[in-house]
């Protein structure tokens, strides 16, 4: 998902404050605990954008669900979104949120899709190609898509390789059509 101006916006000055308060790590275990609720309960979600539900019932519930067991910081943050009407973009938040801590931290996430669950020699040679590239520690993804039907496609940042045999007939069925 692509976050929204408004939430990259707050999840840059959460995190700015959070390095400022010297309280990134805690704050960043927080935001991973409210990614997850947020994209695994949908009573939250729906909790979050449901306009009948008072701010003031909101901040309750966030004090009953989170208080002593988030920063007061974070506790905090979520009772300023809710504030401004914004609670519903938590999820945005979150994500732009974590993205920016691992940029921060010099994380470079490589997303490695392949037919099949590759060998760790495989893996190990991919990161190693990677980091002949990047700067910095490999966070590695994996899937598999077996409509790749052999080989595999590598994702970082805005880049992309695609060694699939899906790819490669696609490729020849143009050629040949062309």
């Amino acid at each position: 998902m692509a976050a929204s101006k408004a939430a990259i916006r707050y999840a840059t000055a959460y995190m700015d404050l959070a390095i400022e308060m010297k309280s990134i790590e805690k704050v960043y275990a927080d935001v991973q605990m409210l990614d997850s609720l947020c994209y695994d309960s949908r009573e939250f979600m729906a909790f979050l954008d449901s306009p009948i539900i008072q701010k003031r019932k909101k901040n309750t519930v966030y004090d009953a669900m989170f208080q002593g067991k988030v920063e007061k910081m974070t506790l905090e943050f979520l009772k300023l979104i809710t504030k401004n009407s914004r609670e519903n973009l938590l999820p945005e938040i979150t994500e732009s949120f974590i993205s920016q801590y691992k940029k921060h931290k010099g994380i470079v996430v490589v997303n490695l899709k392949s037919a099949v669950a590759l060998e760790d020699k495989v893996k190990k040679a991919i990161v190693a190609k990677v980091n002949e590239h990047f700067k910095g520690d490999v966070e590695l993804n994996e899937s598999v898509d077996q409509s790749l039907i052999g080989g595999f496609i590598v994702s970082v940042e805005d880049k992309q390789i695609d060694a699939s045999i899906k790819s490669q007939l696609a490729n020849l069925k143009n050629i040949l059509l062309n």
